[in-house]
């Protein structure tokens, strides 16, 4: 017997799959559409990863599944380019940012192809393609001419390794996220786009697609959504009045102090003589602060202030103004009324600079200690004795009756800042003219291409490396023919990737970033997986993008996602995080040319933990994968070898086992629990096994070709190799999808009784032992369950394994 050598068959079936144009898409198919999305991958020196394997695998396994159940499947990949990590990595390697890019893709791409992995390869491309980013500026356009684009001096996140502005997302901890430096602040004029115009749209739009609670709330509280009202401080002896957003009203009367950030407007007006060195110290030492050191909870309070003092609108009293870092000039009116009674971060600060503390609340905490609960009224004039919860309005009314508040919606989202002062970028297609200003690059002259140079480091002067390249910079205007000057910032990598798989739809059109008919068949990505880390950068700067294309009438729905969900990352054998300057980064590559092959790793990847789970590699993992297909091939093998005599042999129990794997695997592919497929495919082989002596060779190779059906989307190549050796024709991954028959389960089926607020509405006949969440979902979607439903929402589900479900409404 031939022994499974993977190194034999797999780049056989891989050539095979590619002359056969087994993984194109179709334009206009009859089948159902299904376009299952990928993140693309930053083409980097180092080729593909463990952390890239398991979200391709994954993703492919669903594509895969999806074409056997009978769907036109679009499962494209093309390169996220332009950025930083190439521009250091060429200046690292002395080479060009482009020459790295075309070396890296290719490289890429043959380890894709070496995986396995069924991508429509007609459909690839890079986003520094000009031919791509040339829609790209196309569509900043639109946002500009829309007044959603705007140029403002600011001040910015700046990473002085790199040498760039960075948005707000792109900031963790006080770090660039891409390279740990230290942020600093930096004032610049800048681009940026309105997101916050979205931001409603953005959290209200959450609603309507199928994202994890973990994806969608994180989204939610970052946008930071909250309704208040905004409240006039006045200051008398400066003639000036500080606007103050609050969310509890009915603390007003405990507000014993205001806080303005150290870059309030305001402050040069406010501060008196005596205090005016002790103020503009602490500001510029404040300067050397990022936003997110500026938040941190824990660390200890300071503050300076300012010698002047404000009226508290509700009890008349005058109240000190003080300076402290940590309030932000972009959230809110960039000022605090401080309620020290009633929030932790106030009253560390009253206690540090020995400030009043006057409670206002009544409620069960301890006296002495700050509680944010409700309550009841105290201290606070006409309003004692009213519940807090209750008399906010009516303190919004009253002083909006003397102009002193309204209510307001405040947001943490800050406008996305869009200028990069590198050269790996696009090129923002503007141009500024003397006479008129800001003007649009003319969309017949797109793209602006980003000049070849020799010299593309970053600069120190806070300009990119194009402000030196002055026969390209000069230039003429396109309003009034006067001399001009090109854009030098250029956009940041989240630009080209922001719309990416819309292009996907058309990636060769050279008239519209996508075709309208095309865009009317493929309409939106019906499944997306990517990294956790992309929640707040990516994923939510896409979904503005695409919700802003969807008001202009460019594509054919509100949202660019129907689901979204987030895979685990790998982490090294021992626990701790796959770093290059660890040298503990696993390649693929090398797994599959130890011998062990792309369909072992494959199944191994998918086998390692539920995929959403942060989790360590196993090394051993691959290894069991390998004698488990190993022991497929052996069984598949002797079965085929068989006498014929053995055809008189027969076994009702094979058929129970088979439909059983069916029902198990399909569950689980449908709700992406790949490590428990895989599971119940192993299973199927030991059944196996187990029965060749009571069963015929043709009850086998049936069994087998079911198994080769099941194998198929998780270790395409050994399924098509024995499916051919089965003596079946064509390719396994055109065959459809196996389905089970319920009554051959009845041995081990059970009745689970559906109930209503204790009513029994119906009866489910399911396989014993069933996942509790399948069994709600299927209870859920009953037809009888449903008429007695209603639109009523579910206040509990009570699951009893085996025998009930009861739904409280």
């Amino acid at each position: 017997m031939q022994r499974y050598n993977p190194k034999d068959i797999e780049p056989k079936w891989q050539q095979a799959w590619e002359d056969q144009k087994l993984h194109e898409a179709i334009d206009f198919d009859e089948k159902p559409k299904f376009v299952m999305l990928t993140e693309f991958p930053y083409p980097s020196g180092d080729g593909l990863h463990l952390g890239h394997a398991r979200e391709y695998t994954l993703g492919d396994i669903i594509a895969r599944h999806k074409r056997m159940t009978g769907h036109n499947v679009l499962y494209p990949m093309g390169f996220d380019a332009f950025g930083l990590p190439t521009e250091n990595y060429a200046i690292k390697n002395k080479v060009s940012p482009q020459s790295a890019t075309d070396t890296n893709v290719e490289n890429f791409i043959k380890q894709f192809k070496s995986l396995g992995y069924g991508m429509d390869w007609n459909r690839c491309f890079k986003t520094t393609d000009p031919e791509y980013y040339k829609w790209t500026q196309w569509l900043f356009l639109q946002f500009y001419k829309s007044g959603l684009a705007y140029q403002d001096e600011i001040a910015i996140n700046w990473c002085p390794k790199c040498k760039t502005g960075l948005a707000n997302e792109e900031v963790v901890g006080g770090l660039h996220e891409r390279c740990d430096t230290p942020v600093e602040k930096k004032f610049l004029k800048q681009w940026l786009l309105k997101i916050t115009k979205y931001a409603d749209r953005l959290i209200d739009g959450l609603a309507t697609v199928d994202y994890p609670s973990r994806i969608a709330d994180q989204q939610i509280n970052w946008i930071g959504r909250s309704i208040g009202a905004e409240v006039e401080f006045e200051v008398p002896n400066a003639g000036a009045s500080i606007k103050v957003f609050t969310t509890r009203p009915d603390t007003l009367f405990g507000a014993t102090f205001l806080v303005l950030a150290p870059e309030h407007p305001l402050i040069e007006q406010l501060t008196d003589v005596d205090n005016k060195a002790a103020v503009e110290d602490y500001i510029r030492t404040t300067a050397q602060k990022s936003e997110i050191e500026r938040q941190e909870t824990n660390r200890e309070k300071t503050g300076v202030h300012t010698g002047a003092y404000a009226i508290n609108p509700a009890s008349g009293e005058q109240i000190p103004i003080w300076i402290a870092d940590y309030v932000l000039v972009g959230y809110g009116t960039g000022a605090i009324m401080a309620v020290p009674a009633h929030d932790e971060r106030d009253f560390a600060f009253a206690q540090k600079f020995d400030l009043p503390i006057t409670r206002v609340i009544q409620n069960d905490a301890p006296d002495g200690e700050p509680t944010a609960h409700e309550g009841i009224m105290i201290n606070s004039g006409l309003y004692d004795g009213q519940k807090s919860q209750e008399v906010r309005n009516t303190i919004i009314k009253d002083l909006a009756d003397q102009n002193l508040a309204e209510e307001r919606v405040n947001y943490k989202l800050r406008d996305w800042i869009f200028s990069r002062q590198h050269y790996w970028g696009e090129p923002i297609p503007i141009i500024h003219c003397v006479k008129d200003g800001p003007v649009a690059v003319p969309e017949s002259d797109l793209p602006v291409e980003l000049p070849h140079v020799e010299r593309y480091e970053p600069t120190d002067n806070g300009e990119s490396p194009l402000a030196e390249i002055a026969d390209w910079v000069e230039t003429i205007c396109p309003v009034c023919g006067g001399p001009a000057k090109r854009e030098t910032d250029t956009m940041p990598n989240w630009a080209g990737s922001s719309w990416y798989y819309l292009r996907y739809f058309d990636p060769r059109n050279n008239e519209a970033f996508a075709a309208e008919n095309k865009l009317a068949y493929w309409q939106n990505v019906d499944l997306y997986l990517g990294g956790m880390e992309h929640t707040t950068l990516h994923l939510l700067y896409s979904r503005f993008w695409h919700q802003f294309l969807y008001d202009q009438g460019l594509v054919p729905t509100p949202e660019p996602y129907v689901s979204r969900r987030g895979q685990g990352i790998v982490l090294a054998a021992d626990g701790t995080k796959m770093s290059k300057s660890k040298g503990n980064i696993v390649n693929p590559t090398e797994i599959i040319d130890q011998g062990y092959g792309a369909d072992a790793l494959r199944l191994a990847i998918a086998f390692l933990a539920p995929y959403d789970q942060t989790t360590p590699w196993s090394p051993d993992g691959v290894a069991g994968t390998y004698r488990f297909l190993q022991r497929t091939w052996n069984l598949t093998h002797e079965v085929v070898s068989m006498d014929a005599t053995r055809d008189d042999f027969e076994s009702a129990e094979i058929e129970k086992v088979v439909h059983s794997a069916i029902a198990k695997v399909s569950i689980d592919l449908h709700h992406m629990r790949f490590n428990t497929a895989i599971a119940a495919l192993m299973e199927l082989s030991n059944q196996l096994y187990k029965l060749q002596k009571v069963c015929s060779r043709l009850q086998l190779i049936d069994a087998l070709v079911v198994m080769m059906k099941l194998l198929a989307p998780f270790a395409p190549h050994i399924a098509e190799e024995l499916w051919a050796m089965l003596g079946k024709e064509g390719s396994v991954h055109r065959s459809e999808w196996p389905v089970h028959d319920p009554e051959l389960l009845t041995a081990d089926t059970v009745t689970v009784v559906v109930q209503i607020n204790g009513k029994v509405r119906a009866e489910l006949s399911l396989p014993s032992g069933s996942n509790e969440a399948d069994v709600v979902e299927l209870a859920h979607k009953n037809e009888k369950t449903a008429q007695y439903l209603g639109d009523n929402p579910i206040r509990k589900t009570i699951y009893v394994p085996d025998k009930l479900v009861n739904f409280v409404i």
